[in-house]
């Protein structure tokens, strides 16, 4: 590559840098150690997306999809990320943070007090940005930018609903129907106090939640009703704005104003300040008989990174897990989809076999079943041939491979330990050193390690409140003694295996 100002090597900026190949690299390892050391939530929360744009004479530029995430990294994160890229790249002394397509960062990181010498601009790096995530609705509704805007102008309408996403369009099945009736009678509800107040629905990934909380929206708004729908992002990006332009409290008064507060994905919460008005709004909006729905990926004693106080408000309403879908479910969501698709394209057939096998194969989600619908007719319409059950298993090998892995609560590693060395949980969990007790616990620690994708400082907190070095220590303990004790090796696979299963 030629370098301005020289003529250097592919890659090479000058004598002190580093090359395109050896920052892109360094990057991946940054963003590995930050994923470590933040735990899975906050990771996947802010910097799943943060991608590295370009290096130029000891600057990283960095790009995020939006400006709200932007905002919130360089508030809160911005020195953490210098520190572990100058520890990867010596070469690098300040951080940029830019919006994708944005014309130029507003903030930089300081430099670091021991400046490296001037090296020649890189060209930027060759790796596309990842595209803005869009959230449930907003393809039919105002773009990220315009909401924004909104935003800035003091608006808080909140994110759009989407036309698609109603009760009539919902398929019940046994894992969901508790929510859906919960969900239909607070959208129903004509009068008197608010039922079920908070309603707090959970479930993995593509269960439904967020289908309910829209269709909860669209009848609450058609009886006339204020409505507003926030994604946690959402939420938080209104509060810290208006705290930015000094319109807080006009934020706090619209915002106690509605009917009905509809919070999705409220695991992504963060922030002391943030969290402790999500509280102040809970109860104001409870105390004067408005309705809250709430949904997550996890029941509200499992947000370990909300306050107590908060967790404990969410969890006195009306908890509702959806749970995974099993096959007549998943054959009558199959079913709803390739009626809805045969609008459109009226001569697209699936037969029965390869419906029943798309049904039977896929069992993850609802997210990939409608993705399967998509490949098939994809198939169908560009090859003009028609759908046969060899097609359907390669259009749909990856999503069959891609099956998502049951969640492992730490409380049921923690019980089935305490089961298997005749302990009680209590036991796990105090602050006895005896043998019978540090063992258990030790290794009940490793598995919430290998087997979930809570950090260190999580599962302290679940373990009696302990520090993330004690978690730590236990691990690393745990690791030595099985690669020298088979016995113990035998033991922790099998515990593993029963957790699995």
């Amino acid at each position: 590559m030629q370098v301005e100002g020289s003529a250097a090597d592919d890659g090479e900026i000058g004598r002190n840098g580093a090359s395109t190949a050896e920052c892109a690299a360094a990057w991946v390892r940054v963003k590995r150690r930050l994923r470590a050391e933040l735990g899975e939530d906050v990771f996947a929360s802010w910097f799943a997306r943060l991608e590295l744009d370009a290096v130029t004479a000891g600057t990283a530029r960095l790009t995020v999809p939006t400006r709200f995430l932007k905002s919130w990294i360089e508030s809160h994160y911005l020195d953490r990320v210098l520190n572990t890229f100058r520890s990867e790249v010596e070469s690098v002394t300040r951080i940029e943070v830019g919006v994708r397509g944005a014309a130029a960062p507003v903030r930089v990181a300081p430099a670091v007090q021991k400046p490296t010498a001037p090296a020649s601009p890189l060209a930027r790096l060759q790796a596309s940005p990842a595209l803005p995530a869009s959230h449930p609705g907003e393809s039919q509704g105002a773009s990220e930018a315009e909401g924004a805007a909104r935003a800035d102008a003091g608006d808080l309408s909140g994110a759009p609903l989407d036309n698609r996403l109603t009760f009539s369009s919902f398929v019940v099945g046994r894992s969901n129907a508790l929510a859906h009736a919960a969900a239909e009678r607070v959208a129903r509800h004509d009068g008197g106090p608010a039922l079920y107040n908070p309603l707090y629905l959970h479930a993995g990934v593509g269960l439904g939640k967020t289908h309910l909380l829209h269709a909860i929206g669209h009848v609450t708004r058609e009886s006339g009703k204020r409505v507003i729908y926030l994604t946690a992002d959402r939420f938080m990006y209104g509060f810290v704005n208006a705290l930015k332009t000094q319109n807080a409290l006009a934020f706090k008064e619209r915002l106690r104003a509605i009917d009905l507060l509809i919070l999705d994905d409220v695991q992504f919460i963060q922030g002391k300040s943030i969290q402790a008005e999500f509280g102040h709004t809970i109860n104001a909006l409870i105390d004067a008989g408005r309705q809250i729905v709430v949904a997550s990926d996890r029941p509200p004693t499992e947000l370990e990174a909300l306050d107590e106080r908060v967790r404990s408000r969410l969890g006195g309403g009306l908890v509702v897990e959806i749970g995974s879908l099993d096959e007549t479910l998943r054959a009558s969501i199959l079913s709803a989809r390739l009626a809805a698709v045969r609008l459109t394209h009226p001569g697209f057939e699936v037969s029965p076999t390869v419906a029943a096998y798309v049904a039977r194969s896929i069992t993850a989600n609802g997210r990939d079943l409608e993705g399967a619908v998509n490949r098939l007719l994809a198939h169908a319409t560009l090859t003009g041939t028609a759908v046969t059950l060899e097609t359907a298993e390669t259009a749909i090998r990856d999503l069959v491979k891609n099956r998502e892995p049951k969640r492992i609560k730490i409380e049921d590693i923690q019980k089935l330990v305490a089961s298997r060395y005749n302990v009680s949980r209590s036991d796990i969990l105090s602050e006895r050193r005896t043998a019978a007790v540090v063992k258990p616990r030790q290794i009940a620690m490793y598995l919430s390690k290998v087997l979930t994708l809570r950090s260190l400082p999580e599962i302290g907190r679940r373990f009696g409140g302990r520090d993330h070095t004690t978690v730590l220590h236990a691990v690393r303990k745990i690791d030595k003694l099985i690669g020298e004790d088979s016995v113990l090796s035998e033991e922790v696979e099998l515990l593993k295996r029963m957790l699995q299963d």
